[in-house]
């Protein structure tokens, strides 16, 4: 929404606000569910026990679908091949080069088709964690392919349908960030969907909010793994114990074993953690038995360090191909998260036949660099859920030095800080640990909540990174 129209939305009584975001939501469903709906669900159903090798045999299939209309199609891709060397094979999926973020933020509608027209596409804005702005276009069939698959792999997954009452914490500014009086959330009728502002999550609302839930009977929730775990976080401290929802679903940052708890505690429901982004070149959601399906139909994942691919089960940065959006394909694009493909071989105790991440470790941004030459991400065991802290945040500034900013509970003491020092000495080596306590913790332009950032020079982390790779 532009500035002025968002100034204007922000003017309008609650009640306008609300029928707003319930004409958005028409427009939403229309855009995201059709005819076709019901058997594009049951076609994802099927494949989620089908045997692996008929799922990576029909995702080649679309691959070499896809790659094809690249090369002859698609402008920056065409004038690669026009100019590439010879030993290099477009059918061959390792011989396209890694597309990064800024190529496709800088020059987006050179990746549209011929003979489509980004004017009449479905426009989408991305804007991640960095703040720069990208434009990404969508063919409506991709859009509905990818919503019959959320249905599929998370609705009928977790007994959940679209038609239920739920609840988002989400990003968009619902509510002027300076309003201090409820309500902070609007309700979409289109989507049965209450909409609440992730920005007025402070412990002098959060119980406005928790009867919100209760009084719009509100079934599951969804939103920021840190949006819900400080809303849990509250509920408890409050010792609210009259919320029973089906599922608690977190998406857009990774979900943490104190997190986790907390929201099980709170609100007496499983939590699944969820993965995707705007470009749908991957998708995958958590099964009961707790491991991370991806959906093959939505892209092909890669895991590499560098340009170099990975073993199964190491970690590296995600390189994804769309299969989805065919007018619009991204080839080995890398999307700003690391992660892990799972090497265990063993079927996944639910049953389910799809393949697996065996974890999503955080943006690249945000991994650590040490002295003695590693990387470390997922740093959330530094943080034990009975701390009394309510929410942390490390910044690498040098090598040798990390400040830990840190929301403190009336009960903390000296020693709770020094348990933090020596967790992250156990983990990062022999830095030095500035412990820098704090009221709140500010969110990216989006919302989001970054745990862990790196502000090492780029040149610095490029330099480190190539050294690792490099590495046998």
């Amino acid at each position: 929404m532009k500035s002025s129209l968002l100034a204007l939305y922000h003017r309008l009584p609650a009640p306008l606000r609300s029928a707003v975001a319930s004409l958005r939501g028409y427009q939403l469903r229309r855009l995201r569910y059709g005819a076709d709906t019901d058997k594009l669900v049951a076609e994802a159903l099927a494949n989620d026990r089908r045997p692996l090798a008929e799922l990576e045999q029909a995702a080649h299939a679309r691959l070499q679908a896809v790659l094809d209309r690249a090369a002859c199609d698609v402008p920056h891709y065409r004038r690669f091949w026009q100019q590439s060397g010879a030993g290099r094979d477009p059918a061959r999926l390792t011989d396209w080069p890694i597309l990064e973020k800024d190529v496709l933020r800088h020059a987006a509608r050179d990746f549209v088709a011929d003979g489509c027209n980004p004017d009449v596409m479905i426009s989408e804005h991305s804007s991640g964690t960095t703040g720069k702005p990208m434009h990404l276009y969508l063919a409506p069939e991709a859009i509905r392919r990818h919503y019959a698959l959320f249905e599929a792999r998370l609705h009928v997954w977790y007994g959940i349908t679209r038609h239920d009452r739920w609840a988002m914490l989400g990003g968009q500014l619902v509510a002027p960030v300076e309003q201090r009086k409820p309500p902070f959330w609007v309700w979409n009728a289109a989507m049965h969907q209450l909409y609440m502002s992730s920005y007025h999550l402070s412990r002098e609302f959060v119980p406005h909010y928790l009867d919100a839930l209760k009084r719009y009977r509100i079934k599951y929730l969804w939103g920021y793994s840190s949006s819900l775990y400080a809303l849990a976080q509250d509920a408890l401290a409050l010792g609210r114990d009259d919320l029973h929802m089906a599922v608690a679903v977190t998406n857009a940052e990774p979900l943490y074993a104190h997190q986790r708890e907390a929201i099980i505690q709170a609100f007496h429901c499983p939590v699944r953690e969820t993965y995707g982004m705007s470009e749908i070149v991957a998708s995958a959601s958590e099964c009961e038995a707790g491991k991370l399906h991806l959906w093959p139909e939505s892209g092909i994942v890669e895991v590499v360090e560098g340009d170099t691919p990975v073993p199964l089960g190491q970690v590296g940065d995600l390189v994804c191909t769309g299969l989805l959006n065919i007018d619009m394909p991204l080839i080995r694009y890398r999307v700003g998260d690391r992660g892990a493909l799972d090497e265990d071989p063993a079927p996944c105790a639910c049953g389910l036949t799809l393949p697996r991440l065996k974890f999503i470790e955080g943006r690249i941004d945000d991994v650590l660099f040490t002295a003695d030459g590693r990387r470390v991400g997922r740093l959330d065991t530094v943080f034990k859920s009975d701390w009394p802290i309510r929410e942390a945040q490390i910044i690498q500034q040098r090598l040798d030095r990390v400040q830990l900013r840190y929301v403190p509970d009336p009960t903390y003491t000296s020693d709770i800080g020094a348990q933090m020092i020596a967790e992250m000495r156990k983990r990062l080596g022999d830095v030095q640990v500035e412990l820098l306590p704090t009221d709140s913790i500010e969110r990216t332009s989006n919302g989001k909540f970054r745990a862990v950032i790196c502000n090492l020079p780029a040149e610095e982390r490029r330099q480190l990174g190539e050294a690792l790779a490099s590495k046998p």
